[in-house]
This record gives structure tokens, C-alpha cells and sequence, in this order.
């Protein structure tokens, strides 16, 4: 396969993976609301490990971009908005840990008793968790625009 046609299908499920993550936090957060029932919080945690797992791909795919596709590892170590695409991506990661963790203990506990749900202060502080991986995640396409187009090269 040549550069271009191996850039091309890498670039289209490196996208589509980006959306599925995109979808994956808005269901979270839509789930997660004020009164969200035990099949919420279910639903909630079973959505959250696809996060984990669409976020690998992710890196995967993106990484191999990176390395063996058309630009190069030598045009992307050098942009400054591959590198603040990378650190806004982990500050996602990051900020989705306190949702992981919590999602984790209240699908183990409303298995053990369904009326063990989570109080109105707790569902609000994960959700301003989600509202900021929302918030850098948006982030995100743009700085893949501008480094596409060539700006923020360093050197």
C-alpha cells in the first residue's frame, strides 16, 4: 500500500475513533444526571469502559499516522500543535479518571443493592468532570487543523 492510500484509511478511523470518544463522553454525561436510575449508572459504567478502550485505538492509530503514513514522524515531532493536541488528549484522559473511578464504585454497589444510588452532590461533581474533557476535547480539532495545514512548526 502506498503512503497516501495507508495516510488516507488511517486518517478515516482516526477520526471516526476521535467521534466514538466524543459520543462515548456526551452519553456519559447525558446519563449521568440528577435522579439517573441503577440502569443509568449501569449503562453509564458499561460506556465509560469503551472510552478506555476507543481511547487505546486512539493512540494506536495515531501513532502509526504518525510513524508510517505520508507526513512523517519528522513533520510531527516538530509542530507545536501536535505536541498541545497530545497534552490537551492526556489532560482528557486524565480528567476522565474521577469519573472512571467513581462510575466503577457505583456500578458495584447498585449491583449489590439497586437503591444505592449516588446523591445529587456526587452525580455534580463527576459531571464537571465531563464538562471539562468536553470542554478540552473540543480543543482538539482544532489544533489537528492547524498542524494539517502546516502551522506551528518549530526549528
Amino acid at each position: 500500500m502506498n503512503p497516501l492510500t495507508l495516510d488516507l484509511h488511517l486518517a478515516i478511523v482516526h477520526h471516526l475513533i476521535a467521534f466514538l470518544i466524543f459520543g462515548v463522553i456526551v452519553a456519559e454525561l447525558c446519563l449521568l444526571r440528577r435522579g439517573a436510575s441503577a440502569d443509568d449508572i449501569k449503562r453509564a459504567g458499561l460506556i465509560d469502559m469503551h472510552y478506555g478502550l476507543f481511547a487505546m485505538l486512539l493512540i494506536a492509530v495515531g501513532f502509526s499516522r504518525a510513524i508510517f503514513a505520508a507526513k512523517g514522524w519528522a513533520y510531527y515531532s516538530v509542530n507545536i500543535f501536535f505536541w498541545a493536541k497530545m497534552a490537551a488528549f492526556a489532560t482528557v484522559g486524565l480528567l476522565s479518571i474521577v469519573p472512571t473511578v467513581k462510575l466503577n464504585g457505583w456500578r458495584r454497589a447498585v449491583k449489590a443493592d439497586p437503591a444505592a444510588l449516588p446523591g445529587a452532590a456526587e452525580i455534580a461533581q463527576v459531571r464537571k468532570f465531563i464538562w471539562a474533557e468536553l470542554a478540552v476535547f473540543a480543543l482538539i480539532p482544532g489544533f489537528a487543523a492547524a498542524m494539517a495545514r502546516g502551522f506551528g512548526m518549530m526549528g
